[in-house]
Order: C-alpha cells, then structure tokens, then sequence
C-alpha cells in the first residue's frame, strides 16, 4: 500500500464568476469577510476556465506552486490558508483513524500546477477561479468531502462563489470566526437557459491596482463605499434575486449596470482614487446605452469587475446582433486583428 501511495495526484477545472451585485471590501482581512453579501453569475467552463493538478509525494522535499508555467511564492499566506484548511479537514475526516495511507499522504510535501486559459490579474476573476480550482483539488487529492467555499474564501473571496454553478449568493455573515460567510446557490445553471454573456477583452494586461489593495484602500476612504453597503446593496440583493427568479432580463440587466457603476464610483471616490475603466470601456458603456435606446428596452448589459474588461448580459436572440455591432464599432485593424 505505502508503494501504491508514493504518488497521489487530482486535477479539477473551476469556472470563472461574474458578480452583477458587487464585493469590494473586507471586515476582517486574515478571513477574507466581506463588508457586504454579493450575487454572481457562474461563466460555462468550455471558454474560461482554470485547470489545476496538485499531486502529493514522498520524493517531494518541498511545497512548490506553478501558476501558467512560472513558479510562483507557495510561501503566500493565502495559499498557506487553503492548504492548512484543507489538511485539517482531511485530519478531521479520518477522525483519528490510523489510516497509514492517508497519514503518509498528508505528511508529503505538494506540488501544485494551475493553468488559466484567459488573461490573469486582468479583471476577469482570475483569482476566483484559481483558488476555487486549488481547493477542489488539494480536497480531492486528501479525500475531503465538507462544504468548502469557506476554505475557499480563504484564498479569494469571490472564490467561494465558484464553487457553485448557476447564480450564487455570497454571504456576508455575522460570526466573527466567518463560519456563516459561506457562498450557496440561489439557482442552478439549467434555470435561464436564454442568457448568454460575453466577454469583450479590452486589455490582458495585469491591472495596475490590485483589487486587494484597492478595496481595502476603499474601505478606509470611501464615505460611499460604507453607505453602498449598509443601505444600498441589501435591497439591490434582494431585488436581484427576484429579477432572476422571474427571468426578467430587463430588471437583470438595468440593476447589473447600475451595480457596475456605483462600483466604480466607489473607486473614484477612494482617495487617491483608482482607475479601473479606460477609455475603450467608457466607449463600450455607451454602446451598450445607445443600442439599448436604439431598441427602446434593454436588450445588453455591461458590468465590470476590477479592470477595464467587459462582460456583457444578453439573451440568446439577441447575441448575433450585438457582436456585429461590436465588429463595427471596434473594426479588427483597430483591436490587433482580434
């Protein structure tokens, strides 16, 4: 047995999500709890995903990490939260047990590889996915079968929201220990078969303000900030669901947008403040305004996370259209032939 348990290896996939009521901000940053609950949309792994394999050995004289294939710190501490977590609870599982199988395992040093396929540190949830991927994993490799968007949350927070498919709430909690912080699905992938999201990819490069750095900056400066949370994100969570309950695209759309912005308005109105948006998403926030105008109801939504990246709302019958219209908006010469 302890031959055939030299190696052990597990990969998983994670999706991205896109939050259409936004998180910015923490209460407890060692946690990673969040000043408010958030609601997102879990994007289809066939277009964007990250793909990680951890594999465990007692060959390996060190835990080493590689993210799209440069190694990276193992030593951050976020990492370090999800693989404690995550050997606690494999401890836990065994409940004392003298599996010397499972022992052998967890006493092996990890290596970890993790691969996006879409741009990385560019407002596309990067992070999400990727601790989302790392603690589906590292639990398959140890057996560990709990509920894990807190152990996830511990490495990202919108990463607890990518353990679900479908729409997904995000907690905020009460408990200062985080136990309540959890993420759960609010309805499955299968609810709204019509709607459909794009991804318009304005910039893949890395952002120049981490959201991590950002947010908490935010927190600390931001009159707005504090108000959106406590007066204003409760009832837009609220008429969220409902919006997505009913599959009513233009109460969706209409609220996605304005989330959108009050976000962003929150990071101008951090000091100093941070610029997400550039020019060519201020143009795509007006496209979208003016071909909903032109149509006389609200045919496309935009939202964007910490970066100037697009994510656009559509139903089915409408995809066709838009992506035309962006074809000539942005002709290919202009977009390095994309």
């Amino acid at each position: 047995m302890a031959a055939e348990r030299a190696l052990a290896m597990a990969t998983c996939t994670a999706p991205v999500n896109i939050a259409v009521i936004k998180y910015w901000g923490k209460r407890d940053t060692d946690l990673i709890l969040p000043i408010n609950s958030s609601l997102s949309v879990t994007l289809h792994q066939d277009q964007l995903k990250t793909t990680t394999t951890a594999a465990a050995s007692r060959d390996f004289t060190e835990d080493r990490l590689w993210l799209n294939g440069a190694e990276v710190d193992v030593g951050q501490p976020r990492v370090q939260a999800c693989l404690r977590e995550v050997r606690r609870l494999a401890r836990k599982r065994r409940g004392g047990s003298e599996d010397a199988a499972t022992l052998s395992l967890l006493s092996y040093k990890v290596h970890i590889a993790s691969e996006n396929n879409f741009p990385t540190a560019a407002g596309l949830a990067s992070s999400a996915a990727g601790y989302a991927c790392l603690v589906s994993a590292l639990a398959r490799l140890y057996g560990v079968e709990d509920e894990l968007s807190e152990v996830a949350r511990r490495g990202s927070g919108s990463a607890c929201r990518s353990m679900w498919g479908g729409f997904v709430q995000w907690q905020r909690g009460e408990r200062p220990d985080g136990t309540d912080s959890l993420a759960h699905q609010v309805a499955p992938e299968t609810h709204w078969p019509e709607l459909r999201v794009l991804v318009l990819v304005v910039s893949g490069q890395k952002k120049p303000v981490a959201s991590t750095a950002g947010m908490q900056t935010s927190v600390e400066t931001s009159p707005l900030l504090k108000h959106r949370a406590e007066v204003v994100v409760p009832e837009r969570l609220a008429q969220m669901m409902r919006h997505i309950r009913e599959r009513d695209f233009e109460g969706f759309g209409q609220l996605a947008m304005r989330d959108s912005n009050q976000f962003h308005a929150t990071c101008l109105d951090t000091f100093p403040p941070i610029f997400y948006l550039n020019d060519l998403s201020r143009h795509i926030i007006a496209l979208a305004h003016r071909y909903n105008a032109h149509h006389g109801h609200t045919k496309v939504a935009y939202t964007f996370d910490a970066g100037p990246n697009a994510v656009i709302f559509a139903l089915a019958d409408t995809v066709d259209e838009f992506v035309e219209v962006v074809r000539r908006s942005f002709p290919p010469a202009a977009n390095g032939d994309q």
